[in-house]
């Protein structure tokens, strides 16, 4: 957990990590969350080292109460686990859905900074609190603008998942089978899709939380079939669920998929305990029992561990950035899917002086046409349902 913080504040560009120490609290509710003697001991060390701006306080959320004391007793900033998540992911969005979740995720922290300040100005006493003849007080006001722009983002994040909606039917209508890329965030998915597909375009960063948008890329299987790897924020251990509530129109994408991949880390040392967190945020975000039982892992950066040797005989050994184990992982996508989706893939035999084609192009999920040049006759290659099955091989096989 201290690597995991560290690894936090180093992905914020301009800042770094001056010292660093373990201490026991108390439950984070509490006033001041550790005992009066690591209270006092943490005071005098971060007072006589030099070069502190801020104390990042790795507990996921910190009691208004106790951020301002640490404040006044510290005399410099004070971050939780949250507000420095959230200031990554700040800087980390790109498009417009990431940008409001993001905005909705910042709601609870706002409320609890402006209770904070109220409390503090209760406390110095003076001044009305009443805006002219409202009868509002100046917390009441902060509140309901709070509220109203919290139902605005909201509203907004609602199109948005309306028009996600339209775009997996799409997906769907097309036949195009969807696989979703999931795991500890920077075990390597983005490594592994760019692997998977040959997307140019996709470039890695080897930081926490380098993908906060979905974005789906195209790849072929063995037999040519086109599936869409889908790249999922990454989890994180004590992630807030206000977080997890924000990105949940982003997380639906999960929901709705044919099969999940999940990629760990294989070298890093808590891989055991990342497993956990992940499957305790699929758990909490209610993913079916169909696709949490065909989940397939991987074990990715294998290149970084020597002799590698799994305890678990169905986990896929690959090193995404080497190239690695690449071809066996896909025969296996290849499988899930098949059995997943109910579908076969059928080789077709077609004349091009008929409209065999096109009616194919209409009627099934042409995966790869094989044009003949000598005969002037083609091999298509379908991707169809159970039902089908035999109706397409008989009216073109004749058996």
């Amino acid at each position: 957990m201290m690597a995991e913080a560290v690894g936090l504040v180093n992905t914020l560009d301009s800042w770094r990590v001056v010292d660093k120490i373990i201490l026991s609290t108390k439950t984070p509710e509490k006033k001041r969350i550790f005992g009066k003697g690591n209270f006092q001991s943490l005071t005098e060390k971060i007072r006589q080292t030099a070069g502190i701006t801020a104390v990042f306080v790795n507990v996921e959320r910190l009691s208004p109460l106790s951020e301002r004391e640490f404040q006044e007793a510290w005399g410099v900033k004070v971050f939780d686990r949250y507000s420095v998540v959230l200031h990554i992911f700040r800087c980390n969005a790109r498009t417009k859905e990431a940008k409001l979740q993001i905005s909705l995720a910042e709601i609870p922290l706002l409320r609890s900074r402006l209770k904070n300040e109220m409390e503090n100005m209760d406390q110095q006493g003076g001044g009305s609190r009443y805006i002219g003849g409202s009868g509002e007080t100046l917390f009441e006001v902060q509140q309901r603008l709070l509220k109203e722009r919290e139902i605005k983002i909201r509203s907004a994040l609602e199109k948005l998942r309306r028009k996600r909606h339209l775009l997996r039917s799409q997906r769907k209508r097309n036949e195009f089978p969807i696989v979703s890329v999931l795991g500890y965030t920077n075990c390597g998915k983005t490594t592994l899709i760019k692997a998977l597909t040959g997307d140019s375009g996709l470039q890695p960063r080897n930081q926490l939380f380098a993908t906060l948008d979905v974005t789906v890329h195209a790849g072929q299987l063995p037999s040519r079939m086109t599936v869409l790897y889908v790249d999922t924020i990454g989890f994180l251990s004590q992630l807030p669920h206000q977080l997890i509530d924000s990105f949940s129109a982003t997380l639906d994408d999960i929901k709705h998929s044919d099969l999940l991949i999940h990629v760990r880390d294989i070298s890093h040392p808590e891989a055991a305990n990342q497993k956990v967190n992940v499957l305790n945020v699929l758990k909490n975000l209610k993913v079916p029992d169909r696709l949490m039982n065909s989940m397939k892992e991987v074990h990715n950066k294998t290149d970084l561990v020597n002799n590698y040797q799994s305890a678990e005989p169905e986990a896929l050994p690959v090193s995404a950035l080497r190239e690695r184990g690449l071809d066996e992982l896909k025969k296996v996508v290849e499988e899930e899917i098949v059995n997943s989706t109910g579908k076969h893939i059928l080789d077709l035999q077609v004349n091009l002086s008929t409209s065999q084609l096109s009616w194919l192009y209409k009627e099934a999920a042409v995966q790869d046409v094989q044009v003949n040049a000598d005969d002037g006759s083609a091999v298509v290659k379908v991707l169809i349902s159970t039902a089908a099955y035999g109706r397409y091989k008989k009216l073109f096989t004749g058996r």
